[in-house]
């Protein structure tokens, strides 16, 4: 089981994160880690942070010879920022006064900060709740799908609407059609070409001419994208439990994500306006495998893998710092004031999804390794493969089929 836990501020030295069980033998590319890092920047309509920050990991404990120990994983994070907020990040208490924030703005963590932990200063609120972290998440997500390749299992990610602007033709119905085509990798592949992640030029030229008008407005723009992985086999997660469920975990995963407010699995809320006969997905079997027809349900049925592609979508609500603030509360004074601002990005979906993507590849890895776990990549690969020869094999002889 992979157990995870990152630290640090937004403005602090730096971010870390802190994983354990992982297989030893498993190999480790620290610049595959930077690679997911730096995609986690890019994007259009990012602030001027991507810009100070050139994200790098430092591994600090676990790996060997680019290989990993079977001990916990430790990844460091450096900001560069931190020299522009020695004072204001100090750590020891300092004779100058600093500058307190008191106005909280709508729709983020300031004020249930300051409510819920008793602070005199928001800023201790704005730096862990910003999604700075979510680099640290990024990293070792990263590592989670070195091992996921291992055996054949990809994520991607693209985005299908920026600020209400979808594409003309849903990409997403080939995802259920249950094309034997799709490669989740190769799918971000062909997004990260696009500086909003999308797959429909039009659509591009219209997002980004959307994005320049919010910025002149001093506004902020959310959006939904899709995260998909392939190769993944069946019987991952479980129906015994509430939380050993498949489909809860990666819900869970993703509403952590800083700003996202919906998630389903494949065709989701789509399918509470159809019959049950446009809903489901017929069982088919090939003379090796067993298959669905279509992928309505995103890859997982009671909470379990079928072996099609996990299919998830996920929404992101506009981010909350406005250079056109909207109305707040100074809690000095209790006066009505414009919202504070604070630097800010004015569209961040597509860094969501690369997010997205990694925690994902975490939650599968973790599945994964409660199905096939043992202590080194060796011994994974031989229950993994003693399971995945024997699943017809073993249904025909409970079942008693005749040739």
């Amino acid at each position: 089981m992979i157990r995870f836990l990152t630290a640090g501020e937004s403005h602090g030295k730096a971010l870390s994160v802190i994983a354990e069980g992982f297989p030893s033998n498993l190999k480790i590319s620290v610049e595959k880690i930077n690679f997911h890092l730096e995609r986690r920047q890019a994007g259009y309509g990012r602030g001027m942070r991507m810009k100070i920050e050139s994200d790098k990991a430092d591994i600090i404990s676990g790996i060997r010879f680019n290989k990993t120990l079977g001990s916990p994983i430790t990844i460091l994070i450096k900001n560069n920022d931190w020299e522009n907020w020695t004072e204001i990040m100090s750590i020891n208490s300092l004779d100058k006064a600093i500058e307190k924030i008191s106005i909280p703005r709508p729709g983020h963590t300031d004020l249930v900060g300051v409510t819920k932990y008793n602070f005199n200063d928001i800023r201790n609120s704005i730096e862990r709740s910003s999604a700075r972290e979510t680099a640290a998440r990024v990293a070792i997500g990263s590592v989670a799908r070195m091992f996921l390749e291992e055996f054949g299992i990809s994520i991607g990610s693209y985005v299908e609407s920026i600020g209400g602007i979808f594409p003309k033709e849903s990409f997403a119905e080939s995802l259920f059609r249950n094309d034997k085509s799709i490669n989740a990798w190769n799918i971000s592949e062909t997004a990260d070409k696009s500086v909003v992640r999308v797959l429909d030029k039009i659509q591009e030229e219209k997002i980004i001419k959307k994005i320049k008008l919010v910025k002149k407005k001093g506004d902020t723009l959310g959006g939904t994208f899709y995260t998909i992985a392939s190769g993944v086999p069946p019987g991952l997660g479980s129906y015994i439990q509430y939380d050993t469920k498949l489909d809860a975990a990666i819900a869970a995963s993703f509403m952590s994500i800083n700003a996202i407010k919906g998630v389903s699995i494949g065709k989701g809320f789509e399918s509470a306006d159809s019959f049950g006969s446009e809903s489901h997905d017929e069982i088919i079997f090939d003379g090796i495998n067993f298959s669905r027809k279509t992928n309505r349900a995103g890859g997982i049925e009671g909470g379990v893998s079928t072996g099609l592609p996990i299919i998830v979508y996920a929404a992101m609500k506009p981010i909350a710092t406005l250079m056109s603030p909207i109305q707040s509360i100074d809690l000095s004074n209790f006066k009505t004031v414009s919202a504070r601002r604070e630097r800010s990005d004015f569209v961040a979906v597509p860094a969501c999804s690369v997010i997205g993507e990694s925690m994902l590849a975490l939650v599968i890895a973790n599945a994964f390794l409660k199905k096939f776990g043992g202590d080194s990549m060796e011994e994974i690969r031989d229950n993994y493969s003693n399971y995945i020869k024997k699943i017809v094999p073993r249904i025909k002889k409970n079942f008693r089929v005749k040739k």
